[in-house]
């Protein structure tokens, strides 16, 4: 004899319609039509190979066995309701790691995190900063924020939130500052430029954009992390290249300035996460706003 389990839907359809008395209220409850659930309740029954229903007068009432197994439907799938709820409590209470660069998490995250957790105080939010290769399939995280470029792998849910634009940065105590931010940006090819060593494509990846010849741009001093980049050009050491979204700040405060604008790469930033989860969506919608 054959231990499986008719569909699912149909079990749920016929669970609905023996509780509520009613195809119709089923329907209803399932937001599905009245036909839909006429239609698995007939499934069941030839899967079962016997009637579940019988009509009683513009109604219906259920059979000997349709009553079994009501009582035994409905049973399972109030204990799975029950687990359920329980399940996506435990989830809501227990803190939302979040994975981020460092140079993310200090020049942009920080600053907003007394707001988020004032608007978001249900997240729980616990910060997981790395300054080197984040795996945004670890185990260890929740979701992953951080720059990166499409096509999105198929096992990861990937929320968009906003287009990367990169640019030249310098801090207007760097002593070329004067004739620099007087000049076209073809003024950067006597410069040494400061990068990162993680990412060595982004000054030809600018200049590109601008029309200039990346060949005649000349390296100077190398960070391995974007955020010790930004520290040296906010002390003035000299022009760095950077995210526009981590300099954002620094560019309303006067500590930085950006004399030959932004250009859009391929990538954006992008919250990604293993499954769903409807604080990473909460999340990711609180994080669109604020890179507005």
């Amino acid at each position: 004899m054959s231990r499986d389990l008719p569909p699912l839907n149909a079990l749920r359809a016929f669970e609905a319609a023996a509780r509520l008395q009613s195809v119709s209220r089923a329907a209803e409850e399932l937001h599905v039509t009245h036909g839909a659930v006429s239609r698995q309740i007939r499934v069941l029954e030839e899967q079962l190979g016997l009637g579940l229903f019988d009509k009683d007068g513009r109604g219906v009432k259920l059979t000997a066995a349709g009553v079994r197994l009501r009582d035994v439907a409905s049973e399972a799938f109030e204990r799975l309701r029950d687990t359920c709820a329980t399940l996506r409590r435990e989830t809501e209470e227990r803190p939302f790691v979040l994975g981020c660069p460092g140079s993310l998490l200090a020049r942009w995250f920080i600053p907003r995190l007394d707001r988020l957790q004032r608007e978001l105080p249900e997240l729980r939010l616990q910060l997981s900063a790395s300054q080197g290769e984040l795996d945004p399939r670890s185990a260890e995280v929740d979701a992953t924020l951080l720059f990166a470029e499409p096509p999105w792998p198929v096992d990861m849910q990937v929320f968009e939130l906003a287009p990367e634009r990169i640019g030249p940065v310098l801090s207007p105590r760097y002593a070329n500052h004067a004739q620099l931010a007087a000049n076209t940006a073809e003024a950067l090819y006597a410069e040494p430029l400061l990068h990162t060593t993680s990412r060595p494509q982004a000054w030809p990846q600018w200049a590109q954009a601008q029309g200039l010849t990346t060949g005649r741009l000349q390296q100077g001093q190398g960070f391995e992390h974007l955020y010790y980049l930004l520290e040296a050009a906010a002390a003035g050491l000299g022009v760095a290249i950077a995210p526009e979204t981590l300099v954002a700040d620094d560019l309303r405060a006067g500590r930085l300035v950006a004399p030959w604008g932004f250009v859009e790469t391929s990538g954006c930033l992008a919250l990604w996460t293993r499954r769903a989860d409807p604080r990473s969506e909460r999340l990711a919608h609180w994080l669109r706003r604020e890179l507005v």
